[in-house]
């Protein structure tokens, strides 16, 4: 069998998780329209008659503006150290810019050497472009560094997705599959609980407040086919918790009913879910604060 660690990378908001959830076929990771919404690095195991691959969804790779983005970039290079393949992903709708060059000479450093990771360069989006002009798009970034393969595709409708699949087990090593058939995620039922209320919040809220929000789960308890939770939602402004709660508390009920229906997809059970909503000034430049949240 052949079983191996692919390393999902790119700028913030190219389709990285979109891309994972389409390749385990179920929702782990969240996504919205907002760059930066991965945090941290998201492991999803995809099952094959012939392979085990462990796919690692990390953060976009930008320029750090506070200590939780510093966190978050770590995160992802650290991540291209355990890759024996890197999905490098960038977008069908516009030709290489200052961000991707900034990706790729990362990438370059992180596979020096003879013995270092294969490369595929992911075009993403295609869908959204008319095919003339894919072409050109492809050439420009195909020339930037050396791919083992380069794959047009969309996450969202399922465009080469599978052939990625196919192409990518030619390059992973023979071994041991590490987990059990059933397995999908290394995150928490509390991580995805808490994830799943930031979407949310991502979805109604615009300005700061998606940069500023943290979710934290101060109760998880599972009574037979019931499971209660209470989470707090943070931010780092009074303005933005008048946002979040919105009038009359509406937003926030709003929230935490779309968080609650996706949770009992995704864990089976009912599930009775409190939100609460903090202010705590600061908290992405606080060490110990990130620790805590898991950053």
């Amino acid at each position: 069998m052949k079983t191996g660690t692919v390393t999902i990378v790119g700028r913030p908001n190219v389709g990285k998780s979109t891309l994972l959830n389409a390749l385990l076929k179920e929702k782990i990771a969240i996504v919205s329209d907002k760059p930066q919404t991965t945090r941290t690095r998201i492991l999803g195991v995809v099952h094959r008659p012939d392979a085990q691959i462990l796919l690692l969804d990390t953060p976009g790779l930008h320029k750090p503006q506070h200590k939780l983005n510093s966190r978050m970039v770590r995160a992802t290079l650290d991540s291209l150290g355990e890759a024996d393949v890197i999905y490098v992903m960038v977008e069908a709708t516009s030709p290489p810019g200052p961000g991707d060059r900034a990706v790729f000479e990362q990438i370059r450093e992180a596979t020096a050497g003879d013995d270092g990771p294969k490369v595929f360069l992911l075009i993403n989006k295609v869908d959204l472009v008319n095919k003339t002009k894919v072409l050109p798009v492809i050439e420009a970034y195909s020339k930037m560094l050396h791919w083992e393969e380069v794959v047009p595709l969309s996450a969202v409708t399922g465009i080469n997705v599978d052939r990625l699949l196919d192409l990518t087990v030619k390059f992973l090593p023979e071994g041991t599959a590490p987990y059990g058939d059933d397995f999908l995620t290394d995150q928490p039922m509390r991580t995805l609980a808490a994830e799943l209320i930031r979407e949310k919040i991502l979805a109604q809220t615009r300005e700061e407040v998606p940069y500023s929000v943290a979710v934290t789960i101060d109760k998880f308890t599972e009574e037979k086919k019931l499971i209660r939770i209470a989470a707090s939602i943070l931010l780092e402004k009074e303005s933005q918790k008048a946002i979040v709660v919105g009038k009359g508390g509406q937003r926030l009920k709003e929230v935490g009913t779309a968080a609650r229906l996706d949770m009992e997809r995704l864990f089976g059970a009912k599930v009775f879910l409190e939100l609460w909503v903090k202010v705590e000034a600061g908290w992405r430049e606080n060490e110990q604060a990130l620790t805590e949240l898991g950053y």
